[in-house]
């Protein structure tokens, strides 16, 4: 009866939200006017849980890059404004994709509806397990094996952490496998490949139909798994402390709310990570700005609990802290940057990550898509032994599967330039920057 009740609740929670929106339909306002070098797009609506990241992902999804934002949403209305550009930091200027942010963050209903999200003509296989060279090459062994045809997938990795998200075919039919007794095969065949001989951490395969956001999953797999638990035990093959993002949590008791501030290098995609692993860990953005204009990003946001509480212990802002950290790394591309493009055919992943593995090439990153029958992927690889990618090596995998299908692309992270500062960085001034206003009782920090 409590559990019927609950649905009940939840149900008109859902179906109050949806009065509110039709009440106060969103208005969305792009200008290409008022700045020279990007395009300002300005969303007020009615406030909900998640909407913030409702809308980051539509804007992350269609490639744009976010160089100011500024949030408000304190109260039951909700408006922020982005200035945006596309990847090569030109303006929006097309028409129908113009067109395209007005029906998707103008709508009634919700923004959720995606241009990257899974259908459910294809099977998803989401694994997560322990991280090893060869990894990505027996998985895809065991599919093309299974008779299953790889048409999307995802991989990251993270602090010894591995977390796939694959979407197949039956490779005869192209269409969704549904058998119960094969998906059984499938998953513990899988589940076997990610337990290999590590016994102490635990490996996940889970099958599914449903539609889902492939990089918020990731997200989520990784966040459950807990990949922000450092092993101080590591033998000195994590991450240099330098190159590791600066986070930093206090408490504005003032305001009754917690502050959070992000610096770190800038990349594709980082508001979202970041804003994604706030929402997940249940927190609200009600104030925040947002400066990437240059090689550095900058972000601050005044955050409260979903219970409207702010950080309440040291142990809660620490987790915040290596959460947040481990959103930024997660994504941060490792390696050698290697595209392949060409007609898609079953087997193909398995057979150019087993050349990967047979030349002691791990994969750290991957993204593989299938568009109109062609393969387009994209793989982040480095030595096995962890020294450099040598240029030999890579001659070779070329001349095996085809000079024209494999490219070598300049991994951005390579080119290190240094930080240009601005007079109006910060949206709170040098509130954060100093440890002075703690001592006017202002901001409670921890440290």
């Amino acid at each position: 009866m409590e559990t019927t009740g609950r649905s009940y609740s939840r149900h008109m929670e859902d179906e109050y939200e949806k009065f509110i929106r039709r009440m106060n339909p969103p208005r969305v306002v792009i200008d290409n006017e008022s700045c020279k070098n990007a395009t300002i797009i300005q969303v007020d609506s009615a406030n909900k849980h998640g909407i913030l990241l409702e809308v980051v992902q539509v804007l992350t999804d269609l490639n744009f890059i976010v160089t100011k934002a500024y949030i408000s949403s304190d109260g039951g209305w909700f408006m922020d404004v982005f200035n945006v550009t596309d990847p090569e930091g030109n303006k929006i200027t097309d028409e129908g994709i113009l067109d395209y942010i007005q029906k998707v963050l103008g709508s009634e209903t919700s923004f959720t509806t995606s241009i990257k999200s899974v259908g459910s003509d294809r099977t998803v296989i989401e694994l997560i397990g322990t991280d090893r060279p060869g990894l990505l090459s027996e998985v895809c062994a065991v599919l093309t094996h299974l008779k299953c045809n790889v048409l999307n997938a995802e991989v990251w990795t993270h602090n010894t952490r591995a977390a796939f998200i694959v979407q197949v075919t039956d490779d005869e039919s192209g269409l969704a496998v549904t058998e119960p007794d094969r998906l059984s095969v499938i998953k513990q065949m899988l589940s076997n490949v990610l337990k290999g001989s590590n016994k102490a951490r635990e490996a996940k395969t889970v099958v599914s139909h449903g539609a889902i956001h492939t990089e918020r999953r990731l997200h989520q797999m990784m966040l459950e798994d807990r990949d922000y638990e450092r092993n101080n035990s590591d033998s000195g093959l994590s991450e240099p402390e330098p190159q590791r993002p600066d986070v930093n949590v206090v408490n504005w008791y003032d305001k009754d709310c917690s502050v959070v501030t992000i610096r770190c290098k800038d990349r594709p995609k980082l508001l979202f990570d970041t804003i994604c692993t706030l929402t997940d860990l249940e927190y609200v953005v009600f104030h925040g700005h947002v400066d990437a204009e240059g090689p550095k990003a900058y972000q601050e946001y005044c955050i409260r609990h979903v219970d409207g509480s702010p950080v309440k212990s040291e142990a809660e802002r620490q987790r915040v802290i290596q959460c947040i950290e481990a959103a930024i790394e997660r994504r941060v591309s490792e390696g050698l940057k290697l595209e392949l493009c060409t007609t898609d055919r079953v087997g193909l992943l398995s057979d150019v990550t087993r050349i990967f593995r047979e030349n002691s090439l791990q994969v750290t990153r991957a993204e593989v898509t299938t568009r109109s029958g062609k393969a387009i992927n994209t793989f982040y690889v480095r030595d096995a032994s962890g020294y450099p990618v040598d240029s030999k090596i890579i001659d070779s995998i070329r001349k095996e599967i085809g000079q024209t299908i494999l490219t070598v692309k300049l991994n951005p992270r390579d080119s290190d330039q240094s930080p240009q500062e601005s007079p109006t960085r910060f949206l709170f001034g040098g509130l954060f920057k100093s440890k002075s206003f703690c001592n006017f009782g202002l901001i409670r920090s921890y440290s």
